[in-house]
């Protein structure tokens, strides 16, 4: 049954909260922009471009949001997988082969880098060409107090990634406390993407990647935290 345009008018006058049920439809109306004749503005007319306007804005917060959920499904994904290899590593010279060569891509960065503090250029219990040694005070130069430092638009630091500092240009940096018999460490994430790592970015899946990366290390060092 179609309705006459009297009944629609009827319907909608005894439906006032009609369009704010079902704001769809307003996408095919067209409606008056002109003032009433006496000057006065055509408030309904303003009401109804609002509200167009706001379930416009309504679908791209939403489209936001779903952009946003499935980019940390798939970091998640990323960090689980990253876990899962480094794990099976068959001693400490793989492991540190696995998370500094194979994790990178897995993660979608260019370069992952330890960095350990010494006062040699090497520690006895660790030998390995994919761990830098820094002079000493070297974490607290970039951490000061805190466990993790992100930032964008940089220049890569050699101390940090050595040969690979020039592909850096934004870095996630994170504490490694491994014991309290071996030297503070850090593990850094670096991105030729400057943009990859802000400062406002929440640190709790790169956090949780370099708690395992710690555990692993006590693991494969027989030392206890």
């Amino acid at each position: 049954m179609n309705f006459t345009e009297k009944q629609a008018i009827e319907f909608l006058r005894e439906n006032p909260d009609f369009f704010n049920k079902n704001p769809d439809i307003l996408d095919n109306l067209i409606f008056p922009n002109e003032e009433y004749s006496n000057g006065v503005v055509n408030f309904q007319s303003r009401m109804l471009e609002k509200l167009k306007a706001d379930k416009s804005q309504a679908k791209a917060i939403h489209k936001e949001i779903l952009e946003n959920a499935r980019a940390n499904m798939s970091n998640q994904s990323r960090i689980q997988t990253a876990v899962l290899v480094a794990m099976e590593a068959e001693s400490f010279e793989e492991f540190i082969d696995v998370v500094t060569k194979d994790l990178p891509p897995m993660l979608n960065v260019d370069t992952i880098s330890f960095v350990i503090e010494s006062t040699s250029d090497e520690i006895p219990f660790i030998k390995s060409d994919g761990i830098r040694f820094g002079k000493e005070g070297i974490v607290h130069k970039w951490l000061n107090t805190g466990d993790v430092l992100l930032q964008s638009n940089i220049h890569g630091q050699e101390e940090v990634y050595g040969a690979g500092a020039g592909l850096v240009r934004s870095q996630a940096l994170v504490r490694m406390e491994i014991s309290e018999r071996t030297p503070l460490g850090i593990i850094a994430f670096g991105s030729r993407d400057p943009e990859l790592f802000q400062p406002n970015q929440a640190v709790d899946q790169v956090g949780f990647l370099a708690q395992v990366i710690e555990r692993l290390f006590r693991i494969w060092l027989g030392v206890q935290s």
